[in-house]
């Protein structure tokens, strides 16, 4: 395989500015589930862009604690407490979402509302093969197959079925969508007539109507996938269920195409290397996904949630941009995020452009 590979380790000590009140999180943990008993330690998961989140040990029991970035919170943004409902339900009919054992909505403990779910070990794919599925046949290739079929088996839930049928209002929910990232854009961009206003007006106007109601994660990639180590056909675990709700369940296909390497060969949009790991293209994406989750994909009209996928992911990386100028984080990333704001809001439109009228 070619192409740089970045080094992601699962865990490391706290970011500095990223400490917490460990004691005060360690009295409410004991207190809450006094089935713990044992030493106390913490360290964090240091990949993700917004949430923190922790690995927290006491004895020999694991938890994962996460909450709301520090600094100014976009309305309905980082929702620990959906993030809460939706993992301790969805376990029961969708084994992959790791179940969440406890929410806090006490500010007092820790600065914000936070949950607690199960912690589960395993291997997170960036921008290379991890070294355990290396030596496999095929690895790539299995490895994108099992996070289509991830998404497919989340999107044949029935919401009843495991209490979350009051997730969401599937009505307008696309209109809900689109109208909402705007807001979000209004409050962080830093000047008007960009690509990204314009992408944003052109959705509204090229709004599709939707099909099918499912469980949308709303965040759903290859990142926020783990597999068990050594075993690349099968996703153990999604991560990041903070925005999930019910609506149009393309839109999670769209934000999955929107990350996946170009059919030519060029890098992914926001990891570059996955273009080196061999995955299915995207027509395997879009054919094993229809096929799977039994969901009829327009391919012309799949444009449409791409290019929205795209459009929210700019919207997404200006926030984080504006965190950093804020000066409400320490994690130097954030102080990158603005340079693909611009050619994602080109992208969404060149998309939109070629959708089929």
């Amino acid at each position: 395989m070619s192409g740089a590979v970045t080094d992601h380790p699962e865990l490391a000590p706290v970011r500095p500015g990223e400490e917490l009140d460990w004691a005060a999180l360690e009295a409410h943990l004991r207190s809450e589930l006094p089935e713990l008993a044992g030493e106390f330690s913490v360290l964090q998961f240091p990949n993700g862009s917004a949430n923190l989140t922790y690995r927290v040990t006491v004895g020999d029991t694991r938890l994962v604690v996460r909450r709301p970035p520090f600094g100014q919170i976009a309305v309905g943004a980082h929702d620990m407490h959906r993030e809460y409902r939706v993992l301790s339900r969805l376990h029961t009919a969708y084994p992959r979402g790791p179940r969440a054992l406890l929410f806090c909505a006490d500010t007092a403990v820790i600065g914000a509302p936070f949950l607690v779910s199960e912690y589960r070990p395993g291997v997170v794919v960036w921008d290379s093969v991890p070294p355990s599925m290396a030596g496999l046949p095929d690895p790539g290739l299995r490895i994108g197959r099992a996070v289509v079929d991830a998404l497919a088996d989340l999107h044949r839930v029935d919401p009843e079925a495991c209490g979350l049928g009051d997730l969401g209002r599937p009505d307008g929910y696309l209109e809900r969508q689109v109208r909402g990232w705007a807001g979000r854009w209004e409050a962080v961009a830093t000047e008007p007539g960009t690509a990204v206003e314009r992408a944003g007006a052109a959705l509204v106007e090229k709004l599709p109507v939707s099909g099918r109601t499912a469980i949308v994660h709303n965040d759903f990639k290859t990142d926020n996938c783990q597999f068990a180590e050594g075993d690349p056909d099968l996703v153990v675990s999604v991560f990041d269920w903070d925005m999930a709700t019910l609506g149009d369940p393309l839109v999670d296909l769209g934000t999955l195409l929107n990350y996946w390497p170009t059919d030519d060969g060029s890098a992914a949009l926001a990891i570059p290397g996955l273009e080196t790991l061999g995955l299915p293209n995207r027509d395997e994406v879009v054919t094993r996904y229809a096929v799977r989750a039994g969901i009829d994909v327009d391919r012309d009209g799949i444009a449409w949630y791409e290019a929205f996928g795209c459009w929210k992911t700019a919207v997404i990386l200006q926030q984080l941009y504006a965190r950093y100028l804020r000066g409400e984080t320490t994690d130097e990333r954030m102080g990158e995020r603005g340079a693909q704001v611009q050619a994602l809001g080109e992208r969404a439109l060149v998309l939109l452009a070629g959708e089929s009228s």
